[in-house]
């Protein structure tokens, strides 16, 4: 409990009336709260949904999120009610639907499909809805088949571009082929959930779509992109029978083109407004959470640019860590992470838990790049040195050179780039290995060869 969240509490009671109780913080990496609401006898399982990190204090998003969600109600997704915008802290008041995400943890995969065709049956019906019965949300709306392929670009760029401290030749060589690569002759304009295949289910039965704080106008297609990504870390199943199904009942043909391009446009959108946090960590943040995030969803788009201009992409050399010869220090590490290990058993369920698990997941991080990191940063240095034509001394500096020169390369230099920069995501996944979770080992689904 905080103090902001007293006040949260005494607007709820307020407004809603009743009584909060049995109030369980969410225990992630944004401000959020379950909570029971007491009210003429009834007890109301609710949730607190407050801002996204890295975007600031966006109360237009949240209000924009929340009008959403209640057009979809009207229209009979399943989502949760909405009782109400919380001034200070700010946040969506809404209800609690009972289930819980992640396909993998149903141990049938009859049922894991069937809430999978459910799911892709409430989009194809979201999809279908008249975009005029958004016209009260501020939503992005694209004008041409152009700005249908960018979609949001432009807002996460301007996040990105105020918030830059240091070069980022990734995002920039990525940004640059999606401006000159976007698909043609795409008009068909719908509701998106944008962070598409988030949802909730209660035995074999989907219980509520989740989360459309990025919500827009735009390509169908950009919604099929954000199954793919979603999969990396909330596993949904056959994907290629999710899109046969997709096309059956709306009759319409996936553009695999397309497809691909958004899945690398929105795959982007995660390391670009955290590419400041992660350069310059808060006080107490999940770095090691936001550090799987930028690497993956950094490589996803590489992968996508491979797979479309045809460049084998080449693995590097990742030794099985007990190979590795262990540093002086190595023992201190080895020693931090098992008593923080201790620690978090201890702290049971307690609100102290996260900040310990976070603590741990660090420690284990740290031990890997004590052992690996002076070889995989030598790695790096000789292969951008080969790009740059000289050797590294400073990395900064080189990083800025060769910002500089994805911004103005040919070509004919793309297969390069694409591979170094490939090798450059996957060392630093290797070494957060463990401390990745749910995202480690992660691979795209295609639904679809080549």
């Amino acid at each position: 409990m905080t103090d902001k969240w007293d006040q949260a509490v005494s607007w709820i009671e307020q407004e809603l009336g009743g009584k909060v109780t049995n109030v369980r913080g969410q225990g992630r990496w944004r401000a959020a709260w379950f909570f029971d609401l007491e009210k003429d006898g009834e007890i109301l399982p609710m949730y607190f949904r407050g801002h996204r990190p890295g975007l600031g204090k966006d109360t237009k998003r949240l209000v924009m999120e929340m009008q959403v969600m209640q057009v979809l109600e009207e229209h009979k997704i399943p989502v949760p009610h909405i009782y109400g915008l919380c001034p200070e802290p700010e946040g969506i008041v809404m209800e609690c639907k009972p289930g819980r995400p992640d396909l993998s943890t149903l141990e049938s995969e009859i049922d894991r499909t069937a809430v999978l065709d459910q799911y892709v049956d409430a989009l194809v019906t979201m999809h279908q809805i008249d975009i005029e019965a958004f016209s009260h949300v501020e939503l992005t709306r694209p004008t041409s088949s152009a700005a249908l392929g960018l979609a949001d670009i432009d807002y996460w760029e301007a996040i990105y571009r105020k918030q830059k401290f240091k070069p980022e030749p990734l995002i920039e060589c990525v940004l640059r082929w999606l401006k000159s690569h976007v698909p043609e002759n795409r008009e068909k304009m719908v509701f998106l959930q944008v962070d598409s295949g988030q949802f909730i289910f209660h035995g074999n039965q989907l219980s509520a779509l989740l989360d459309f704080e990025l919500s827009m106008l735009g390509d169908p297609m950009a919604d099929l992109a954000g199954l793919r990504t979603r999969h990396l870390s909330e596993p949904l199943g056959d994907l290629s029978r999710a899109y046969q199904r997709y096309e059956q009942a709306t009759g319409e043909s996936i553009d695999w083109v397309a497809l691909d391009y958004h899945t690398a446009r929105f795959a982007l959108m995660t390391p670009m407004p955290i590419a400041a946090l992660v350069a310059f960590p808060p006080e107490r943040v999940n770095l090691p959470q936001y550090l799987g995030w930028y690497y993956l969803y950094s490589r996803i788009p590489l992968e996508i640019i491979a797979r479309q201009e045809n460049i084998t992409l080449q693995e590097p050399q990742l030794p099985p860590l007990k190979e590795t010869s262990p540093s002086e220090f190595a023992a201190s590490f080895k020693a931090l992470q098992a008593h923080l290990k201790a620690l978090h058993e201890e702290a049971g369920k307690s609100d102290l838990a996260y900040e310990l698990d976070i603590t741990q997941r660090m420690s284990t991080y740290l031990r890997r790049v004590d052992a690996l990191g002076a070889d995989f940063d030598a790695a790096n240095r000789e292969e951008l040195g080969g790009i740059l034509g000289k050797s590294v001394d400073n990395w900064l500096s080189a990083w800025q050179e060769l910002e500089d020169l994805v911004l103005v390369a040919e070509d004919d230099r793309l297969p390069e780039l694409v591979n170094f920069f490939y090798r450059y995501t996957q060392r630093h996944l290797y070494l957060l290995g463990p401390a990745l979770r749910e995202l480690e080992g992660a691979q795209l689904q295609y639904g679809k060869s080549a």
